[in-house]
């Protein structure tokens, strides 16, 4: 049942969640002398948000088990998920929120602003304007400096149990941008130019990967990518001279860490609108929650390929084998003595290209009746994405 690791006592994911009665059942939770409300009440509010959580676009899968909500209880306190619950995803003025919630609307924007520092909403709390943020990506992605072994164990457990049903509808959540360089100038498409977007922008970010980050909590990551080079990129109000205030660093660093991460054969991956993108993921097939849905759960389209593919001329391929190793999605392999790219498992990363010793991959653009362009921006990806899954 335990493991000793580094001489610490750690304990197996299944076995670690039934000694905290969490698998299988919702956890029940300390009675009215602390939260004014009985635990069937409290249950009552988590499912209410676990229910909102999944009308919105991007989704949030129920289990059999339930275990989504202790994940929830694991990430909200419970007057933060009796407000949450309230939300949807449209924006209202938190004048609206508070008479639903029967409080004052300076006690509700209080809490609302609150909930906005931690990721759990979003809007504009200047504005008093407010609307439910989506589990993934949003939630879980803002628990990073918050993500310890329990949040991690809770989080797999619910990804396997179906909570990676999240990536089926369609468009997907993520779309791959080919590493840069690797299409030729001519053919790349305006909302795949990532070099070009940074470099407009004023303000840059370096995260850890937290998809990185919850695998080494669960002890099974399969690789040794680096785990600091998640980035966000925007124009704030004044652009400033250097990276002043932590954790902000300078342009150079930010293009720098995006060249690191072509070097080292790592996907890039973004939401997937043409208009609006502000972070790229730098992601591995092993431990991306996204690329994992094609990797591990059987989800083809789990992300959006770009509007290329990969050829390799096979009279001039050595057989180094560098393409088969860079390749994430297995779309690579050896006939014979050269390798060949299967169209259908390639989702046009262009890492094949940009380590080829030999020069002999390339990108090659899609026929115009298969490119599939990105929805323009953030709504028009959430209204399309509810028409598929049926809600509107």
């Amino acid at each position: 049942m335990i493991t000793k690791d580094h001489g610490k006592i750690r304990f197996r994911r299944r076995d670690f969640l039934k000694t905290t009665a969490l698998a299988g059942a919702s956890a029940t939770l300390p009675a009215r002398d602390l939260f004014g409300q009985d635990a069937e009440t409290v249950n009552g509010w988590y499912e209410r948000l676990a229910a909102g959580l999944n009308r919105l676009p991007n989704a949030f899968p129920r289990t059999r088990s339930n275990i989504e909500i202790a994940l929830l209880k694991k990430i909200f306190l419970p007057e933060e998920a009796n407000l949450a619950g309230r939300l949807t995803g449209t924006v209202e003025p938190v004048g609206a929120i508070a008479k639903r919630m029967g409080l004052s609307e300076q006690e509700t924007a209080s809490r609302l602003k609150a909930m906005m520092d931690r990721g759990l909403v979003r809007g504009d709390g200047e504005a008093g304007m407010f609307r439910l943020a989506p589990f993934v990506v949003g939630i879980y992605e803002s628990q990073l400096n918050r993500m310890d072994h329990e949040l991690a164990h809770l989080f797999e457990e619910y990804f396997e149990q179906g909570g990676a049903e999240i990536m089926r509808p369609q468009p997907a959540i993520h779309r791959v941008i080919p590493a840069q360089g690797s299409v030729k100038t001519e053919w790349i498409l305006p909302y795949d130019r990532l070099r070009e977007l940074m470099n407009s922008c004023n303000t840059f970010r370096v995260n850890d990967c937290i998809c990185r980050k919850q695998q080494d909590l669960e002890k099974t990551r399969k690789c040794r990518f680096p785990l600091h080079n998640e980035l966000i990129f925007y124009n704030a109000g004044k652009a400033a001279a250097g990276p002043s205030v932590l954790p902000y660093v300078s342009k150079e660093v930010a293009l720098s860490v995006l060249n690191q991460t072509e070097r080292i054969g790592l996907v890039h991956t973004v939401s997937n609108v043409a208009e609006g993108v502000y972070y790229v993921c730098n992601c591995c097939g092993c431990c991306c929650g996204i690329l994992r849905g094609i990797t591990e759960f059987g989800i083809e389209k789990s992300v959006a390929a770009a509007n290329y593919f990969a050829v390799i001329d096979p009279g001039k391929c050595r057989g180094c084998n560098t393409c088969i190793r860079r390749c994430h999605m297995r779309a690579v392999s050896k006939k014979g003595k050269i390798s060949a790219v299967d169209r259908t498992r390639c989702i046009g990363c262009g890492l094949c290209v940009t380590g080829c010793p030999a020069k002999v991959a390339r990108l090659q653009k899609k026929a115009e009746k298969e490119i599939v362009a990105p929805p323009k921006d953030f709504a028009a990806w959430e209204h399309e994405r509810l028409v598929n899954r049926g809600l509107i």
